[in-house]
């Protein structure tokens, strides 16, 4: 049984590098404090981990 996270994008890409704003939309995130719910897997948990500082996650 796997686990779901829940992610936030609590901060906003537009002075983020092109590759992180590829990541956050890469997780389905295109607005600020939009919420999506996603599987807890090594894809997943490395995508926030590049993007740790414009996510929170639950």
């Amino acid at each position: 049984m796997s686990s779901i996270l829940k992610i936030t994008l609590a901060k906003s890409t537009i002075c983020a590098p092109k590759k992180h704003r590829n990541v956050v939309a890469g997780l389905g995130l295109s607005k600020l404090n939009q919420t999506v719910q996603r599987p807890d897997s090594p894809e997943i948990r490395g995508m926030i981990n590049k993007v740790a500082h414009l996510l929170t996650v639950e």
